[in-house]
């Protein structure tokens, strides 16, 4: 009988970037985009992953391989969607409540997400609120 390997797969958004993680047991590799995030670009991208990885602490995600495909986007909105990925795949993995409160008194869009994005332009001027100026003299 072959003896079956536990796999996650999370996702997360942030306006229009969407990343999908897969978790496995391993030994510690995280990739973005098939890009080590010691070695990710820009750094201030590599922060906002690094984030829950860093409120977890080295024990949890130690022995777990990560995997985050993100698409769609900017380079922040595709950084946001993969650390909420992450957070909730660590959230999935250990079932922690200790872990979840951490995450939420750091940053609740870690977990809940921000639904905010961009609102579409309309008819009749250049943006979404603004309108063509007149006069009538």
């Amino acid at each position: 009988m072959p003896t079956t390997k536990k796999v996650l797969v999370v996702s997360g958004k942030r306006k229009t970037a969407v990343a999908r993680a897969i978790i496995k047991s391993g030994v510690g590799k995280v990739r973005i985009n098939l890009t080590p995030v010691e070695i990710y670009e820009p750094d201030i991208a590599k922060a906002k992953i690094m984030e829950p990885l860093l409120q977890a602490g080295g024990d949890v995600w130690q022995q777990l391989d990560m995997d985050v495909k993100t698409s769609g986007g900017g380079y922040m909105g595709q950084a946001e969607a993969a650390r909420m990925a992450i957070a909730n795949g660590l959230l999935k993995w250990t079932k922690s409540t200790h872990l979840r409160t951490v995450f939420s008194e750091y940053d609740r869009t870690m977990i809940a997400g921000d639904s905010r994005a961009k609102e579409t332009k309309k008819f009749g001027g250049a943006g979404a609120r603004s309108k063509e100026q007149k006069s009538y003299r």
